[in-house]
């Protein structure tokens, strides 16, 4: 049943349209919005916040091997690749990472700190010297734990200023436009 409206949650999400502008697309943009979704709930978020910073491209990251839509099925393996520290392969990374002044890093809360894709995704990012980095997440009760300490103290090791982090409780995100475009106008 979770399965189910999980899917479902998704494919409403997906369906409403943004004006989203690609992150591997010729622009002038200082700021981009990065994030990886299970369910489409941090995605919502994510757009959210492209939305309420205004000029800001949008990467969605995504590993080359999807995670199953069997909610247990994912549980495990995430839990597994978080206990090995496993990286895995992207699908896609933004080809003009280096022109980005602030980027927003968003992720669920997977077992207390953030989806292994988003791990590969800072570490692909290289240096961020210079860089302001803005964590979101979402999360089904576990609230931040550690994920906001996890990004920080991988996006400073590449050189990066990481401001406060948010976090959101999945169940409510499509109801939160406001707020979060709010929070993110702030922290821009």
């Amino acid at each position: 049943m979770r399965t189910l409206l999980f899917t479902i949650a998704a494919l409403l999400i997906s369906s409403v349209t943004f004006a989203q502008q690609p992150a591997n697309n010729a622009s002038k943009n200082e700021t981009l919005v990065a994030v990886y979704s299970y369910s489409g709930n941090t995605r919502h978020v994510a757009l959210q916040i492209q939305k309420g910073v205004g000029d800001a491209d949008f990467f969605e990251i995504k590993p080359v091997k999807p995670y199953s839509q069997d909610y247990n099925e994912c549980v495990n393996q995430a839990k597994k690749e978080i206990n090995d520290n496993y990286r895995p392969e992207l699908a896609d990374f933004p080809k003009n990472i280096n022109q980005y002044k602030t980027i927003f890093i968003g992720s669920p809360n997977w077992w207390g700190t953030m989806a292994p894709p988003v791990a590969t995704f800072i570490e692909k990012c290289g240096s961020l010297k210079g860089v302001k980095v803005v964590p979101f997440f979402t999360h089904g009760g576990g609230g931040m734990q550690n994920c906001e300490k996890d990004v920080k103290a991988m996006a400073e090791k590449a050189g990066a200023t990481v401001l406060q982090g948010k976090t959101w409780s999945g169940y409510s995100a499509t109801s939160l436009t406001t707020e979060v475009q709010d929070w993110a106008k702030s922290v821009k």
